[in-house]
């Protein structure tokens, strides 16, 4: 297991559009092992591969209260969305400290291979549904922030740009 390095927005890696994982096998379950390490240890409830700069369709999450339900998708598939959204308050690991409202779908049906290659059908609501569309958007090298008005957009970008200078002093 390892700790891996999370891309913080705007690097420009995070624009890249993951992907398809050709065959779940020892490669990718220590991703996905080391993904689910590196989302918990940062208090994350999902992480997309391409946040650690694999551009490949692997998403992790959990969003249970004690952190014991792993969620893997690998190669997920949007097959039905709910006709009712609202505004959500999203942040990111690759946007740390950063809160905004994104308007999501209340509930989604999704087609992926689990962590161990088998086709399943996940439907979900609520916050899954929101961590579902916010880490597949991921795949798609879209971060939350691209939602917003180019200005707090602008703002943000920096922000996190005078962060990371600030920590490589």
């Amino acid at each position: 297991m390892a700790l891996l390095q999370i891309l913080r927005y705007p690097d420009p890696r995070l624009h890249t559009v993951a992907k398809p994982v050709a065959s779940v096998d020892a490669r990718i379950q220590t991703l996905i092992t080391d993904m689910l390490q590196t989302m918990y240890e940062a208090k994350g409830i999902g992480l997309a591969a391409t946040q650690i700069d694999v551009h490949e369709r692997l998403i992790v999450m959990d969003v249970s209260e004690e952190r014991d339900q792993p969620l893997i998708l690998i190669n997920p598939q949007l097959v039905w969305t709910s006709a009712e959204t609202h505004l959500n308050e999203e942040g990111c690991l690759s946007v740390p400290g950063i809160y905004d409202g994104v308007e999501r779908f209340d509930a989604v049906t999704v087609s992926a291979l689990d962590g161990k290659g088998v086709a399943r059908v996940v439907q979900a609501q609520d916050l899954l549904a929101v961590c579902i569309q916010h880490e597949m958007d991921h795949l798609m090298g879209k971060v939350f922030v691209e939602y917003l008005s180019p200005l707090k957009r602008n703002r943000i970008k920096k922000k996190m740009q005078k962060a990371q200078r600030e920590e490589a002093q």
